[in-house]
C-alpha cells in the first residue's frame, strides 16, 4: 500500500507542478485546441484553448513508475502501452495543431499504428510474462469457488486482447469531449483496475494504474471546467492503452467493459448514430458521443461531467463485485 500511496502522491505532485509550465509553452507555441463547427455552439468560445496538455500526466505517470516498478516486468508493460499509444497521439495532435492537418492521421494510418504496437504488447505480455490464453468470466466466483475461465488458444487470444487494447484506447479518445471527463472517468477505472491488479498479484500493474490515477488528478486541476488545457488525443490514447494493457495483464477484459461503462456507452452512441443515419437518414441521438447528447438536451457541462463520473463508481462497485472468489 506504501508502494502504491507513493506513486499517486509522485504523480500528482509532478503533473500539478508541470502545468504552469507546460500551460504557458503550448499558449507561446500556439498548441490551440480546433472546435468543430457543427459541435454544440458553446463550445466555440473554447477555439484556442492550449491542447496536448496529456504530456502533463504521462509525465507524471513515468515519474511514479520510476522508482516503483522498475523491474516489475508487468508494470513495465503497462508503461510501455500508456508512453507507445500517448506517442501515436502526439503525431496525431501535431500534424493537425501544426501542421494544420485538420484531420491529423488518415484513420487507417493511426489504425494501423494502433494494432501494430497493440499487438507487441499482447506478444510480451504472453511470451514475456507467461500470462496464458485464458480469459476470466465476472461473477462465476458466486457459482464456483475459482470461477470459470474460457481458454482461447493462442491465436484467438491474440486477436481478442488486441481489440481490447485498441477499442479501449479509442474508446477514451471518443469519450474526451467535455472539461474533465475522460480525465475523471479515467482516474476512477484505473483505481479499479489497481484494486483488481492486487488481487491478481501483478504488483507493478498496481503500482502503473495508482500512477495513472495520480496523474489524471493533477491534471484535472487544470482540466476541470472552464479548462485552461485539453489532454488531446496525446492523452486520451494513453490512457485509453495503458487501462486496455492493464486489462489483459490482470485477465479482466471482461471486467474493463463493466468498469469502464461509460467508455462502452460512449462508444455504442456512435456506432448507433451512424448505423441509424446511414439506414434511415435519421439520428437516434441529438448528436453523438452519448455526452454531447445530454448537452444538447439542456444539461450543463458540469451535470454531464458529474453524471457520468457518478455512473463510473457504480459501473466501478459492480465490476468489482464480480471479481468475488474470481482470484
Amino acid at each position: 500500500m506504501k508502494s502504491l500511496s507513493l506513486a499517486f502522491v509522485i504523480s500528482l505532485a509532478v503533473t500539478s507542478l508541470l502545468g504552469p509550465l507546460i500551460i504557458p509553452l503550448l499558449k507561446r507555441m500556439k498548441f490551440g485546441q480546433n472546435i468543430r463547427s457543427e459541435g454544440p455552439s458553446r463550445h466555440l468560445n473554447k477555439a484556442g484553448t492550449p491542447t496536448m496538455g496529456g504530456v502533463m500526466f504521462l509525465a507524471g505517470t513515468v515519474a511514479g513508475c520510476f522508482f516503483l516498478a522498475r523491474g516489475r516486468a508487468d508494470g513495465l508493460i503497462v508503461l510501455a502501452a500508456i508512453l507507445g499509444f500517448g506517442l501515436i497521439g502526439f503525431l496525431d495532435d501535431y500534424m493537425k495543431v501544426v501542421l494544420k492537418r485538420s484531420l491529423g492521421l488518415k484513420a487507417r494510418q493511426k489504425m494501423l499504428c494502433q494494432v501494430l504496437l497493440a499487438t507487441v504488447l499482447t506478444f510480451w505480455i504472453v511470451y514475456g510474462l507467461g500470462r496464458g490464453t485464458e480469459i476470466v468470466i465476472p461473477f462465476a466466483g458466486f457459482f464456483t469457488s475459482g470461477g470459470v475461465q474460457l481458454e482461447l488458444g493462442v491465436w484467438p487470444f491474440m486477436a481478442f486482447a488486441v481489440i481490447v487494447i485498441v477499442s479501449a484506447a479509442n474508446a477514451v479518445n471518443l469519450t474526451d469531449g467535455l472539461d474533465g471527463l475522460a480525465a475523471g472517468v479515467s482516474m476512477l477505472v484505473a483505481l479499479a483496475l489497481m484494486i483488481i491488479a492486487l488481487f491478481a498479484f501483478r504488483d507493478g500493474v498496481a503500482v502503473s494504474m495508482a500512477a495513472l490515477a495520480g496523474g489524471c488528478l493533477g491534471f484535472l486541476i487544470y482540466n476541470r471546467h472552464p479548462a485552461k488545457v485539453f489532454m488531446g488525443d496525446t492523452g486520451s490514447l494513453a490512457l485509453g492503452g495503458g487501462l486496455g494493457a492493464a486489462a489483459v495483464i490482470t485477465r479482466s477484459e471482461l471486467f474493463l467493459l463493466i468498469i469502464g461503462g461509460i467508455f462502452v456507452l460512449e462508444t455504442l452512441s456512435v456506432i448507433i448514430q451512424v448505423i441509424c443515419y446511414q439506414t434511415t437518414g435519421r439520428r437516434f441521438f441529438r448528436m453523438s458521443p452519448l455526452h454531447h447528447h445530454y448537452e444538447l438536451g439542456g444539461w450543463s457541462e458540469n451535470r454531464v461531467v458529474f453524471t457520468f463520473w457518478t455512473a463510473t463508481l457504480i459501473f466501478a462497485a459492480i465490476g468489482l463485485i464480480g471479481i468475488y472468489r474470481v482470484f
